[in-house]
C-alpha cells in the first residue's frame, strides 16, 4: 500500500495490451504500481517495456497488495477470474475493482462487490497497440465509466488520470454501447483491409501507405459531419476533380 495522500497502490491483473498502458498512465499520475500478472513470456515483455521494475505476481498476490485491482484480461475470462478469487476470500472491503471490457458494467464484479470491494467499468475507447504509442492516443480519446452514483466521482477522476475524457455510460446501456465499438473496429478493420487488397491485386507497392492520408481523412471529415448533426454523406466523383 502507499502512504502517500490521494494516490494508491494499483494492481493489474492481464500483461496484454490493455493493462500495462493504464497501468503505466496511472503511474504517471502518480500512483504506485504493486504488481502485475502475466500468462506468457511475451506479455512479461511487454508489461516490463512499459513498467520496468514491477513485479511479475500471482493474481491474488496483486489482490492482497492492492488498493485499486485493473482487471485487464480477455472479456470471457472476466466473471471466472472475479469468481476464481473471491473463492480464494481474496477480494478486501473498500477495495477498488475496475475492469476494462466494453460490454459489462458492474454486475459482473458482484462476487468482489459481495466482499465489500467497490466495482467500477472503465472502457477505453480506443484501439491498443501495447505500446507508448497508446499513451499519447489516451489523451484524445474518451474512456466509458460506470459505476454507482456516489463511485461515479471515482470513476471519472481515474479516467482523467489515465489522460482521457470521461463519458458515463448506465449499466443497462453497456450492451449497445459496446455493440458501437465494436461496429466502428470490425467496420474499420475490413473496409481497410478490401481496399489494401484491391490496390495490391494491381501491383501497388506498400498499399496501406498510399490509402493512409485518404482513410484518416475521409474518417475525421465523417466524424465532423456527425458531431455537426448531419449524417456522413457519400463523396461524390466530381468533389474529387
Amino acid at each position: 500500500m502507499t502512504e502517500r495522500a490521494g494516490r494508491l497502490g494499483v494492481g493489474i491483473i492481464g500483461a496484454g495490451r490493455v493493462g500495462p498502458v493504464l497501468g503505466a498512465a496511472l503511474a504517471g499520475a502518480g500512483h504506485a504500481i504493486t504488481g502485475i500478472s502475466s500468462a506468457s513470456e511475451e506479455s512479461i515483455d511487454r508489461a516490463q517495456a512499459l513498467l520496468p521494475g514491477v513485479p511479475v505476481l500471482e493474481p491474488e498476490e496483486i489482490v492482497r497488495r492492492s488498493e485499486l485491482v485493473l482487471l485487464a484480461v480477455p472479456t470471457n475470462q472476466l466473471a471466472a477470474v472475479v469468481q476464481g478469487l473471491a473463492n480464494l476470500g481474496a477480494w478486501m472491503p473498500g477495495q477498488l475493482v475496475l475492469h476494462t471490457a466494453a460490454e459489462f458494467g458492474t454486475a459482473v464484479l458482484a462476487p468482489a462487490s459481495a466482499a465489500g470491494a467497490i466495482g467500477i467499468a472503465l472502457h477505453p475507447a480506443l484501439s491498443f497497440t501495447g505500446t507508448s504509442l497508446d499513451l499519447a492516443r489516451l489523451t484524445e480519446s474518451y474512456i466509458a465509466v460506470t459505476c454507482a452514483t456516489p463511485v461515479l466521482p471515482i470513476g471519472q477522476a481515474l479516467a482523467v488520470e489515465m489522460g482521457a475524457e470521461p463519458i458515463v455510460i448506465a449499466e443497462h446501456d453497456r450492451g449497445a454501447y459496446a455493440d458501437a465499438v465494436s461496429a466502428a473496429t470490425d467496420f474499420s478493420a475490413a473496409i481497410v483491409h478490401q481496399a489494401t487488397s484491391q490496390l495490391e491485386q494491381i501491383g501497388v507497392d506498400a498499399p496501406g501507405r498510399v490509402l493512409a492520408a485518404l482513410i484518416r481523412s475521409s474518417v475525421d471529415e465523417a466524424l465532423r459531419r456527425t458531431a455537426g448533426g448531419a449524417l456522413p454523406e457519400p463523396v461524390a466523383d466530381d468533389a474529387l476533380d
